[in-house]
């Protein structure tokens, strides 16, 4: 069963107004599938096969004109780093809208080649494992059921059970990328590092003290974090500036792309084992948190999510604008609603009185009844879509 990605309607949109497309996004997301999809009647070649990668290393002209009279998809096009500055000549001068399609397993934000050549060619887009959203007509799942299988296509797809796919998927990951984008020797310290990073999920982040539990110095760390930004693993939520006079922590927050991933990084077997994990609050904060990024990329927007903390505790989960106002969220993983947990939106809103921009409150729980109370709109996990 193919299942729409949202993404599909954002490329439509903006092949005839770009001569080069990209989309970037973790491996085995689906990126091929959905590029075939939206453009069925171009060429195709990928990178990852020697003939094809050798054929635009030795000749890149010759290579690009095999397919001068229809579009061309070049997949992990990554891998020959000195074509992008081929394709900027050629799109220049032919002056045609939606020529090419670039994917790639690393993000391409981060390639200089990008950046320096392509800059204003480009329409740069990210497709990450399933939303929520879009696996809502797939057969429906508990809470616990969504977090452990996570949104990998394959899953879906294929039907393979979560314990099957990830300690594979990690141990490929492992020695393709990470290999390909930093010269790592220690592999197996490098999985250590995937699986303390997924212990500390929603923590500040702590680069000498990371470092300590494995033996590594700080500026290691900071790469090897680089490195999960890089190949979309995990990304680093940042605390937001306004101060209200107040102390705040500075460091971000690490989260992981995909639940699924960061439980069997936790070493969960079964979804039942979710229901007394001691990162079970971590973990459905985790999840939250990635769908609204997955909603914002999805509609080709940069996400511009951070949460807020004062020096003494005082914390909201996520704030980020919509329509030219603040979404206030914060989240609980519990059915149950008291009223310890408004304390944060009612810390917050009392702060925030002051301010010019208008602000909407929101908690989302574990259960699934949508409230109006007091302090903020109460959502269940199914109704995530609302946030966005």
């Amino acid at each position: 069963m193919y299942i729409q990605r949202q993404l599909s309607s954002q490329l439509k949109k903006l092949a005839p107004l770009y001569p080069i497309l990209s989309v970037s996004g973790p491996r085995q997301s689906g990126k091929t599938t959905l590029v075939h999809e939206v453009f069925p009647d171009y060429a195709y070649v990928n990178l990852e096969r020697l003939d094809d990668r050798l054929a635009a290393e030795e000749d890149p002209r010759r290579f690009l004109a095999r397919y001068e009279d229809r579009g061309l998809i070049i997949d992990e096009a990554q891998k020959v780093p000195a074509l992008f500055s081929y394709l900027q000549v050629l799109v220049d001068e032919r002056g045609t809208m939606g020529q090419f399609v670039l994917t790639g397993s690393q993000n391409f934000l981060l390639l200089e080649q990008v950046s320096q050549s392509l800059a204003g060619r480009v329409a740069l887009h990210t497709l990450l494992p399933f939303s929520r959203q879009e696996l809502a007509a797939s057969p429906d799942l508990s809470l616990d059921e969504s977090l452990f299988k996570g949104g990998y296509p394959v899953l879906y797809d294929r039907g393979v059970a979560p314990p099957d796919y990830y300690p594979a998927y990690i141990q490929t990951y492992v020695e393709r990328d990470v290999r390909s984008l930093r010269n790592i020797g220690d592999l197996s310290a490098f999985q250590r590092f995937l699986r303390v990073c997924a212990g500390r999920v929603g923590q500040l982040l702590d680069l000498s003290s990371l470092g300590n539990d494995l033996g590594i110095n700080y500026k290691t760390v900071r790469a090897w974090i680089s490195v999960l930004e890089a190949s979309y693993i995990a990304f680093l939520l940042y605390p937001h500036h306004e101060n209200f006079a107040k102390r705040l922590i500075k460091s971000p927050k690490l989260y992981f792309y995909d639940t699924g991933l960061l439980c069997s990084l936790l070493g969960l077997e079964a979804a039942d084992q979710l229901a007394t994990h001691y990162l079970r609050g971590a973990i459905f904060e985790n999840w939250v948190i990635a769908e609204i990024v997955k909603q914002h990329v999805n509609a080709g927007r940069r996400p511009d999510l951070h949460f807020w903390r004062d020096n003494i505790g005082n914390e909201l989960d996520l704030l980020y604008e919509r329509g030219g106002r603040r979404q206030v969220v914060e989240i609980k993983a519990g059915v149950t609603l008291g009223t310890d947990q408004f304390k944060g939106l009612r810390y917050y809103k009392k702060l925030a009185t002051a301010l010019p921009v208008e602000q909407d409150y929101y908690l989302i729980y574990g259960g699934e009844e949508r409230q109006e109370r007091a302090h903020g709109v109460v959502l269940g996990w199914r109704d995530i879509g609302e946030l966005v």
